[in-house]
């Protein structure tokens, strides 16, 4: 069974070349991680802010 275009594993590595799958899409990957990240934190940043805001006019209503 091969996974390449190569029989055996007999040779240099240079020769055989990338033995993983996609090749070339690293710098994507780790831009589309980047921005998932970032858009993460910036919802979570929305969500904590509007959950503080309800305690707090809760809170200044005089709720117990």
């Amino acid at each position: 069974m091969t996974t390449g275009s190569f029989a055996d594993w007999a040779g240099t590595i240079a020769d055989i070349g990338p033995v993983y799958p996609f090749v070339g899409s690293e710098g994507f990957l780790v831009i589309a991680g980047l921005v998932f990240w970032i858009a993460w934190h910036v919802s979570q940043l929305k969500k904590e802010a509007a959950t503080m805001k309800e305690e707090d006019d809760y809170y200044q209503s005089g709720g117990s």
